[in-house]
């Protein structure tokens, strides 16, 4: 299965979930903001959102600063 992550192609032997993509990615789920085919995510499905052959996924960290 291909799915693109931030503009870059990326392949797996099996369907995932968002939060296995983040773990795999070593992406603390609590700090990120993650879209899925344009549409965001709430945090709280991360784990019950499954990935498909084709999807785009946009991960935006939180970045603080002054």
């Amino acid at each position: 299965m291909q799915i693109k992550v931030n503009g870059e192609i990326m392949s797996f032997t099996s369907n995932i979930t968002l939060l296995q993509l983040l773990e795999s990615l070593e992406i603390n789920p609590g700090s990120v903001a993650v879209e899925l085919n344009g549409v965001i995510i709430d945090r709280d499905n991360y784990g019950k959102t499954g990935l498909n052959e084709g999807d785009v996924v946009e991960i935006v960290r939180f970045v603080g600063g002054g």
